[in-house]
């Protein structure tokens, strides 16, 4: 068998490499087509602002629910090309539901299953990858992952509009439940287990039956709980900040019809240039201070929010979002394959970080409204960026350095 560093050279391992690119890239494009497109489909169809908030709301707490059982059942399974090609289906169905039956039991129904498949596909892609290029690659691979996905969500958010002007909004559904064809062929070319070493250099990797550890035996690890509260600080921290910034500038009248685009291009832009580099940065100089620079980034930003809410600064505020969402974004599979290296049980950690930034962002714009009607959104602001500062203490003083021994110093770049 091929060793991980030496299967660059391989054709079958660059093709699954690429194969691996071009699914995180139809994914995100088909996740695109469930954001704020469901509301503006339903309320066209006669639906009120309650109950889009109640069918947004049940997806939110089946996507909270979904998450640990989602984990256990990719660690669960041997093949993982299977669970992730039926997650994809479930999500394309619960797309064409939304498209075509818009009533209330049915778009209820879409949402719990679009949460289930999300639930399961997060974890199997990371599994997937990890199972392509071993530990040692692993950060830089979910660089170019987080790269190719950004680039999916913003041609997607793009092209929907498009759709949505020319032929109308129904369509961006039935290109969402078309997305799973290039993304179950981009599956079938992917071949994980073939350039793995004789001895697996992460239990994740080799089979089920060889694991000697209960899956909860993860939660041992103080570790765990230390990455899993910093994550819903930061999540509870990170989630109101760009909803408060848009409602106070609509409230005097300057959200003008490019901001929400541009607030939301910026990111994605910064995460596919930068999500490379942080990538190879996390293997070569450590995951903390990888991590640390994303965490500063949130409460900056709020900051920034709270004294600089003009309309032209969003775009260029946003910038450190993207930082955050470059960071976040790779570290929580990287972190939890760090912590499950000898256990073998990673896709429940995964799940479980998912949970705890799930939870935290779920209470963020309740609480966030609350401050800013009583006390103003400048106040609400400074708030949230206490938050994102408590976390940021807390993972520089209490989560330790995860990379683990013997890991090449020497980042090498996505090719």
């Amino acid at each position: 068998m091929i060793r991980p560093r030496k299967a660059k050279q391989d054709p079958a391992y660059r093709a699954g490499q690429n194969a691996v690119y071009a699914l995180n890239f139809f994914v995100a494009a088909m996740q695109t087509g469930f954001g704020p497109f469901v509301s503006v489909w339903l309320v066209s169809q006669g639906w009120s602002l309650t109950e889009v908030g109640v069918a947004l709301s049940i997806g939110t707490l089946a996507g909270l629910v979904a998450q640990l059982p989602g984990g256990m059942l990719v660690d669960a399974v041997d093949h993982k090309r299977n669970v992730t090609i039926a997650s994809l289906v479930v999500i394309a169905i619960s797309a064409l539901m939304i498209a075509f039956a818009p009533s209330l039991p049915v778009v209820w129904a879409a949402q719990v299953l679009h949460a289930a498949g999300s639930a399961v596909i997060t974890p199997a892609i990371a599994a997937l990858t990890l199972a392509l290029c071993g530990h040692e690659s692993y950060s830089d691979r979910l660089g170019g992952n987080a790269r190719y996905a950004s680039l999916g969500s913003a041609i997607a958010a793009g092209a929907f509009g498009l759709a949505s002007t020319h032929i109308g909004q129904q369509s961006i559904f039935t290109i969402t439940a078309a997305l799973a064809l290039p993304s179950i062929a981009s599956l079938l070319v992917i071949q994980p287990w073939t350039p793995l070493p004789a001895r697996p250099d992460h239990m994740a990797t080799a089979p089920r039956k060889t694991r000697q550890t209960k899956p909860w035996t993860i939660f041992s690890d103080p570790s765990m709980h230390v990455f899993a509260a910093c994550l819903a600080l930061f999540q509870f921290s990170n989630a109101a900040l760009l909803p408060l910034a848009v409602g106070e500038l609509s409230q005097r009248g300057q959200a003008s019809g490019y901001i929400v685009p541009i607030a939301i291009i910026v990111p994605q832009c910064v995460v596919a240039l930068a999500s490379p580099w942080a990538g190879a940065m996390a293997r070569s100089i450590g995951r903390r201070p990888v991590l640390v620079t994303g965490f500063v980034a949130l409460p900056l930003r709020a900051v920034l929010f709270a004294f600089n809410p003009a309309p032209d600064a969003v775009g260029v505020i946003q910038v450190l979002d993207g930082v955050s969402a470059t960071v976040v974004g790779l570290m929580l599979p990287l972190i939890a394959a760090d912590l499950t290296r000898k256990t073998g049980h990673l896709n429940l950690a995964i799940g479980s970080f998912g949970l705890a930034g799930g939870l935290g962002a779920t209470f963020s714009t309740t609480v966030a409204g609350w401050i800013a009607d009583r006390t103003g959104a400048q106040m609400a602001f400074l708030s949230l960026a206490l938050v994102g500062a408590a976390a940021t203490i807390l993972l520089a003083v209490a989560m330790p350095e995860t990379k683990p021994r013997g890991e090449a110093r020497t980042a090498r770049a996505i090719a």
